[in-house]
């Protein structure tokens, strides 16, 4: 799924391109995936699209207030948009025909159609506005590259969980998935399945400094496509030219040429050099059963 460098650059995109436009009509089509669809036939025609930004792994348009509303009625509203697999959200000339597994259409008042489609729907879209945007909004942990060392020190060592395991949970950090936490470990020297408790201060602060360095690099060129990924103008990311660990299993690692191992850890598979990223002691046996277990994932 799309993590942070990814939805940074589509948020980037219709940012340039949509910021300031005005939702005259949306129809929709399957609607499997929006938390509220009626809500979101009804409130969105009216309203200008003021900001496209990055929330997590999410799309947050923020949206003024309808042209009919009396100044200071009306409570900060969003669409927020989550792309699972194979979502795409881009404005098309209106004239175009509409490419299968088009879901939502918004016509703008520049003519164009600002296009969800998603052949999966593992996607997530939702109407928010007032105290049930910010119930939302407070679901998340900090944001990776806004986090100062003091705070990201406190969010990995004050749970008891493996470090992999911290990475993802979007309560933690928002944004960070598979790849990222895999890329980052990898840099920084550190097990996957090593307790984030029992990280020393050192190995914390490579591993902020690694995340936010690949992060960072990742968002330049524009994420990683290892499948559906593309971005608002349909052009695929290149950091996937550049990954050290995650999809590496049986290659050599860049820095000691020994082959990259996997194991299972929070139920995904990740990517660690065994050279390189140390087991941590007494984890041994469960990392053999973990790999085990992981042949038939």
């Amino acid at each position: 799924m799309p993590e942070l460098p990814e939805v940074e650059t589509v948020a980037r995109g219709l940012q340039r391109q949509i910021a300031g436009r005005r939702i005259l009509s949306v129809m929709l089509g399957k609607t499997d995936f929006i938390d509220n669809p009626e809500e979101i036939a009804r409130e969105l025609p009216g309203r200008a699209i003021r900001e496209v930004a990055r929330y997590g792994k999410f799309l947050l348009l923020r949206l003024a207030r309808k042209q009919d509303v009396v100044e200071g009625a009306e409570r900060d509203a969003a669409l927020l948009v989550h792309l699972g697999m194979t979502g795409m959200l881009s404005p098309q000339p209106a004239s175009e025909p509409h490419a299968k597994h088009t879901h939502v259409v918004a016509l703008l008042d520049d003519g164009r159609e600002l296009r969800y489609t998603d052949p999966r729907r593992f996607g997530r879209m939702a109407f928010l506005a007032g105290e049930r945007l910010k119930e939302e909004l407070r679901r998340f942990g900090a944001d990776p590259l806004e986090a100062g060392l003091e705070e990201f020190t406190a969010r990995i060592c004050g749970k008891r969980a493996r470090i992999k395991a911290l990475l993802l949970d979007q309560q933690v950090l928002r944004g960070v998935g598979n790849i990222y936490a895999d890329e980052s470990l990898w840099k920084a020297k550190i097990h996957p399945m090593r307790m984030g408790a029992k990280l020393r201060q050192e190995q914390v602060k490579k591993l902020y400094r690694a995340l936010q360095e690949i992060l960072r690099r990742a968002i330049v060129m524009r994420g990683s496509s290892i499948a559906d990924f593309l971005d608002v103008e349909g052009q695929p990311g290149e950091y996937q030219r550049h990954h050290r660990a995650y999809g590496r299993e049986g290659k050599p690692c860049f820095r000691c040429k020994t082959r990259i191992k996997r194991v299972i850890v929070a139920g995904r598979s990740s990517y660690f050099c065994p050279q390189c990223q140390r087991v941590p002691r007494g984890g041994k046996g469960r990392v053999r059963r973990k790999q085990e277990a992981g042949k038939n994932v």
